[in-house]
């Protein structure tokens, strides 16, 4: 049985991660979802990865997932605590001492100029529902350096979703392999790949915390 630290992007919360955790307890894993402390103005980095190391708590055999923004959090935790692997899911990946409001064009990034970015392919009543459970992003760790002085020594994975209107798929493949030197694994499915296709995620995510470190 693996542990699953599933760690919300932007904007987003635990309830992001409801459907793919209740695949991963089908399929007799630990899931554990967390609220980020977005909307506190007092949070930085620290106190992000501290929500998640809490709430891991003293499992075992952990595997970090970091949705979207979660990608600044994830590795985080793997300084903290002893970790599986890293799987990286449409996220955002930090060099050491960068300002997510430099990440934009630090990485060459293009908004796309599409409307619906996030829910295009979500069944219309759960896009609804992430909209209205949408929390801002009002902490100081956007303000903050990215804290790592290098990237954390832990297998990480990169997985792209190949119509994601946020973070497109040649985009995504690029940056992988720049910041991480590393080729990203695949699926179909748009940004929300968590309410859109949660089952194939959770079957990904199983598949991962069988590889070897």
């Amino acid at each position: 049985m693996a542990t699953f630290a599933l760690i919300h992007g932007g904007g987003g919360s635990a309830w992001d991660w409801h459907l793919v955790a209740s695949e991963l307890r089908g399929r007799g894993h630990d899931p554990v979802a967390v609220d980020l402390p977005s909307e506190d103005e007092t949070a930085g980095w620290s106190e992000y990865a501290d929500t998640v190391v809490e709430a891991i708590g003293n499992r075992s055999d952990v595997v970090v997932v970091g949705h979207s923004l979660g990608g600044f959090t994830a590795p985080l935790v793997c300084v903290r605590i002893p970790v599986d692997r890293l799987v990286l899911v449409a996220a955002m990946i930090p060099s050491p001492g960068e300002l997510f409001a430099d990440w934009w064009s630090n990485t060459g990034y293009q908004a796309s100029e599409y409307d619906d970015l996030f829910y295009h392919d979500v069944p219309p009543e759960l896009a609804a529902e992430a909209r209205r459970r949408a929390r801002n992003e009002n902490s100081k760790a956007l303000q903050e350096p990215w804290p790592l002085e290098a990237w954390p020594d832990t297998s990480t994975s990169y997985l792209l979703c190949r119509e994601d209107r946020m973070f497109p798929a040649a985009w995504a493949r690029s940056h992988a392999r720049a910041r991480l030197g590393v080729d990203s694994d695949e699926m179909d499915g748009g940004h929300y790949i968590g309410l859109s296709r949660p089952r194939e995620l959770a079957d990904r995510l199983v598949a991962y915390s069988t590889w070897p470190r």
